[in-house]
């Protein structure tokens, strides 16, 4: 897979040399760091997990395309902080024409680069940054007298947009495999949660599903929102009880081999959906499933957006959430107090994926090989003003991720239950 990925953004290079550093550790505190996750366009083309490691592509070059500058094995640090591939691994397990240690990345960068005039990089990386701006600014001194040499540094971040947007195969099967095992969670949260839990509960029993699966773990920390929490987008706080005729939103996905999945259900903490809370459940499940329906080869993101914005503002108007004419009410966008967010977002190596979605007012259509997910919902504030106090308090979303095909679409995560009477039936299972 990543010497496929790795062939494909070469060609894109025009003669050029593209420098790729892979993450640096963040501190949490003093020594201590943060789970430690590898960047993902450094992933991308090289498969490598290690911090500490440059990977360089130079496709002109008359021995060495493929060069990856690592940390060298040292038993001593091995003891503290496990073991390195080394110089030799990366060769031989990474498919590398030629391994350095990093500490050599200034000595050895100017072979690979002194005969290109542009240099593929991007400046997220303080003490890189400086060292290749260095090697710019030192070529220019004495490219006046040998006509080589780089003098422009250019940012790859739009080629691997392009390119990560349409999976290959295998991304295809990690992600479908991080979709199981999210369905799995969802299925257990569903089955155990009652009133009276604390939303952290349910939050630990989903995240532990995922680090139990082989090579898995939480995409993102687990929003867990009962009850006026569902009407925050983002909240995960997870600390509230949940009472008794609260709906309960989990937002959660897993990532298996570094591709994720993201699913949203909502559910009654109780098991039974009150006569409103079915009238927006209903709202938003009618607007999701005609959303995925329109996704398929030819279809632009846009489109899907504008249709989800319409049908959730008729929605609106139903319901009495919002009183006036459906196209003035969307072009006053009045439709953002209950649905504030986009219909979806591309799905692969990142939860919200990279991808050139749009080109200034042109739209990419869609393409067999996309993941995106569908999510559209409707939030009613608490301190909402002139509603139907019955529906103060109420947050519905309902995401699915979507394989787009050759014939029209498949949905990865349809095993998930999302009508009413599915899940009044999964929830029953606990509440009797």
């Amino acid at each position: 897979m990543h010497k496929q990925n790795r062939d494909r953004f070469a060609k894109r290079l025009n003669g050029g040399v593209a420098i790729i550093s892979a993450a640096v550790p963040a501190i949490r505190t003093h020594n201590m760091e943060y789970t430690y996750r590898q960047n993902s366009n450094f992933y991308y083309l090289t498969g490598f997990e290690e911090p500490n490691s440059i990977c360089v592509i130079a496709p002109n070059h008359p021995e060495h395309q493929f060069i990856m500058f690592v940390q060298p094995r040292d038993r001593d640090r091995e003891i503290w902080d496990g073991k390195r591939v080394g110089i030799d691994g990366i060769i031989e397990d990474f498919g590398a024409d030629a391994g350095f240690p990093i500490s050599e990345f200034g000595e050895k960068i100017p072979d690979y680069i002194n005969k290109t005039d542009r240099i593929y990089y991007t400046l997220d990386n303080g003490p890189l940054d400086q060292q290749i701006i260095g090697f710019i600014q030192q070529n220019r001194q004495t490219r006046s007298t040998k006509g080589i040499g780089p003098n422009t540094i250019i940012d790859p971040s739009e080629f691997f947009a392009d390119m990560r947007v349409v999976k290959i195969e295998e991304e295809i099967h990690r992600i479908r495999r991080a979709t199981e095992i999210t369905a799995d969670a969802h299925l257990a949260a569903m089955r155990v949660t009652r009133p009276e839990m604390y939303e952290y509960e349910i939050a630990a029993l989903i995240e532990s599903i995922y680090h139990q699966a082989e090579q898995s773990c939480p995409g993102y920390k687990t929003i867990l929102a009962s009850g006026q929490n569902a009407t925050i987008l983002h909240y995960v706080d997870n600390n509230q009880q949940i009472k008794n005729n609260d709906l309960v939103l989990i937002d959660s996905g897993c990532e298996y081999k570094y591709y994720n999945g993201d699913v949203t259900r909502t559910f009654p903490a109780n098991g039974k959906f009150t006569d409103v809370q079915r009238q927006i459940y209903q709202t938003v499940l009618e607007t999701q499933v005609e959303l995925i329906s329109m996704i398929k080869p030819g279809v632009t993101i846009d489109k899907v957006n504008k249709r989800a914005i319409r049908r959730l503002t008729e929605g609106m108007i139903k319901l009495g959430l919002l009183k006036g004419d459906t196209d003035e009410l969307i072009k006053d966008k009045k439709y953002q107090q209950f649905y504030m967010h986009n219909v979806g977002h591309m799905l692969g190596l990142d939860v919200h994926d990279v991808s050139r979605t749009a080109d200034g007012d042109e739209y990419r259509t869609f393409e067999p090989g996309m993941v995106m997910t569908v999510e559209p919902g409707l939030y009613v504030g608490a301190d909402s003003k002139n509603i139907d106090p019955r529906y103060l308090g109420i947050g519905v979303r309902i995401e699915d991720n979507v394989l787009v095909t050759e014939l029209g679409n498949e949905v990865l995560t349809e095993g998930i239950p999302k009508t009413i009477d599915e899940i009044e039936q999964v929830c029953s299972e606990n509440q009797a």
